[in-house]
């Protein structure tokens, strides 16, 4: 048989979620939010959970927070649909705490299959909650952003969540700086960059 394309085989996943009741949170939701996008990107962005507007409509990042991300998104010239977006939860958890261990481990398992099927080149964090929880780490946001880091053979690129910036406006100057290095690594090293070949290397015959 041939193989199921990424899409369906997203849906697959998606209409699995759909009957979870691992977490209290799941009865309590308006809508299931999966992710959106490009299941081809090189690029997927992962934030921590949905919040009221993403629980109406069913789509993550849809409010003043996802507004910011395209702008974010666009600011290294890539069109949001280029990218996929998803979230570390897929229920919004009411009053839009932060996440709880237990509904983090209960949902990784499917955010995981999400990874697994799409592989992009790189994934961008977006804040403390969803780098933690990848990463493994108790490390701080602010110690993460600005380095790279490995997940299932996957360069990770963490940075602030657009609703932080929201309230701190005067880091966005450092999520820029994490942009300029997601971009640079899409793009490779400029050709000046690359060292030249050896000359023995040039003037080695092949068969």
């Amino acid at each position: 048989m041939p193989e199921l394309s990424k899409i369906k085989k997203l849906i697959i996943i998606e209409e699995n979620l759909r009957k979870c009741s691992l977490c209290a949170i799941s009865k309590s939701r308006t809508n299931l939010v999966f992710g959106t996008g490009n299941p081809d990107t090189k690029l997927m962005f992962i934030g921590e959970a949905p919040g009221r507007d993403e629980d109406l409509q069913g789509k993550p990042f849809v409010g003043r927070a996802g507004q910011l991300l395209t702008k974010i998104i666009e600011s290294i010239g890539i069109d949001r649909e280029e990218v996929y977006i998803a979230n570390i939860l897929k229920c919004r958890p009411p009053g839009n705490r932060p996440p709880e261990p237990g509904e983090i481990n209960n949902c990784e398992q499917f955010l995981k299959q999400q990874i697994e099927i799409i592989r992009p080149e790189i994934i961008c964090p977006l804040g403390r909650i969803a780098s933690q929880a990848l990463l493994k780490t108790q490390t701080q946001i602010s110690k993460l952003r600005g380095n790279s880091f490995t997940y299932e053979n996957i360069k990770l690129i963490p940075t602030y969540h657009p609703a932080y910036l929201l309230r701190n406006p005067y880091d966005k100057i450092k999520v820029w700086e994490d942009m300029k290095i997601i971009k640079e690594t899409l793009e490779g090293p400029p050709l000046e960059q690359i060292p030249p070949a050896k000359k023995n290397e040039e003037n080695q015959k092949t068969d």
